[in-house]
């Protein structure tokens, strides 16, 4: 294949490392305090809230992946699903997009730790600078090849769990098991604002994907994907609900609110002086770096994998090498470009949008198509759907009356992929003895 994927490169722990990485990189550092402003004082709960629906979305990769591991996974169970189609196309660019615009989130989320532990302003020029600087970190690492991603990541995702473990135990130790944000700072938004909260909790579960997009690299992908998809959704639940105690534990909710995009930070001063608001910002920079290598080296595979695929163009630019490695280039390039013109609540919006729609295709896709193929249940096809529905509008109602541009941005965007695609795939037709079914 053009794309020199290596069979078997990537261990169970590796690929549970990787997932982990993406996850606790964009979930917990970079989404707390955002979920808090929806969700009020509940906000640990939209944690689990997401979890739930997360395992109903993962029920679908899962089967898929068991039966059809591919580098490009997500791409592949479209293109089954939906076969060489717009649909299945503009869908896989979706998530191709949402994951970039994760590494954006990221990225930016680095930024604002780094400023916030050097005690230096956070409205300025060095955000977009040091975040693209990060990007170009992550490049480097993954051009270093598979095994240098798979190692670095066991390593980053043993101290970010073992850390971030470690600060939840203490600042809840240190807050005597109280929790500060119930019923104080700001005004909830009430059960719609708690129902959209969950599109960013699901967000910060997506990592999941990573693993997906790396099938047939895993060894024993038919077993090893869905046991390294749950085991890492599962690390991560327990991460995330000790740490959303944890905060809570330490500041009232309109300081978790006013400090969302640095928030594990301004927690630890109060619970474990400056020497844990130090080591938490640390811990940070490590999770948020790791959690964007892995990013990177996920979504520039399912990108390969599409143009292997013939369904999305491809040019090189004059660049040596293989396929995978002008994928990487057009990656950090989108998400440089993202983290210099979007802030963190806005990335997070438009990866919401994308992720849900594309999440909803997929399981309708394999409800219509292939459920009875790889023994997939119907009616736990439909609930991930219904649940993606009602929680993809809640969201949606809450950021147009909060910031209605975002809702169009977004909404425009997916309309400008699927022309894109359709013209595309109209004048460049793949060949189609890649499916099995057509939409």
């Amino acid at each position: 294949m053009s794309s020199d994927y290596r069979k078997d490169s990537i261990t169970l722990l590796d690929a549970i490392a990787m997932g982990t990485g993406v996850m606790i990189g964009a979930g917990i550092l970079a989404l707390t305090g955002q979920i808090a402003d929806l969700a009020g004082p509940l906000f640990p709960f939209a944690f689990i809230a997401g979890a739930v629906v997360t395992a109903f979305s993962a029920y679908t990769y899962i089967k898929m992946s068991n039966a059809y591991p591919s580098a490009g996974g997500i791409g592949m169970i479209l293109q089954k699903a939906y076969g060489p189609t717009t649909v299945a196309a503009g869908a896989a660019l979706l998530m191709a997009l949402s994951m970039v615009i994760n590494e954006s989130l990221v990225a930016r989320t680095f930024a604002n730790y780094l400023l916030r532990g050097l005690d230096m302003p956070r409205d300025t020029w060095l955000v977009p600078a040091i975040s693209v600087g990060v990007i170009f970190f992550a490049w480097l690492v993954n051009i270093s090849g598979n095994r240098s991603v798979g190692w670095l990541s066991v390593l980053m995702a043993a101290l970010k769990v073992g850390g971030i473990t470690l600060f939840g135990a203490a600042a809840l130790w240190a807050g005597g098991f109280s929790f500060e944000a119930t019923g104080r700072g700001g005004e909830t938004t009430g059960a719609a604002g708690f129902v959209a909260s969950m599109a960013l909790a699901i967000l910060a579960f997506k990592g999941f994907t990573t693993i997906t997009n790396s099938g047939a690299e895993i060894t024993k992908p038919h077993r090893n994907v869905g046991r390294a998809i749950v085991i890492s959704i599962a690390v991560c639940t327990l991460v995330y609900l000790l740490v959303a105690f944890a905060v809570g534990s330490s500041l009232p909710l309109d300081r978790i609110v006013a400090a969302k995009d640095y928030a594990l930070a301004e927690a630890a001063e109060p619970a474990l002086g400056r020497t844990g608001f130090y080591l938490t910002v640390a811990l940070a920079l490590v999770a948020t770096a790791s959690g964007l290598i892995a990013s990177v080296f996920a979504v520039s595979r399912m990108l390969a994998m599409l143009t292997d695929m013939k369904m999305i163009p491809h040019s090189h630019f004059g660049m040596p090498g293989v396929i995978r490695d002008h994928t990487l280039v057009y990656t950090v390039v989108i998400a440089s470009l993202l983290t210099v013109f979007f802030d963190l609540s806005r990335i997070a919006s438009l990866g919401a949008f994308f992720y849900l729609v594309m999440d909803i295709l997929i399981h309708w896709g394999v409800f219509r198509n292939l459920r009875d193929e790889v023994g997939a249940r119907g009616w736990i096809l439909l609930t991930a759907i219904g649940l993606d529905a009602v929680v993809l509008a809640a969201f949606a109602a809450m950021k147009w009356q909060a910031d209605p541009s975002i809702v169009l941005i977004a909404v425009t965007a997916m309309a400008v992929v699927f022309l894109f695609e359709h013209v595309f795939l109209r004048l460049r037709p793949p060949p189609r003895h890649h499916h099995r079914h057509g939409a």
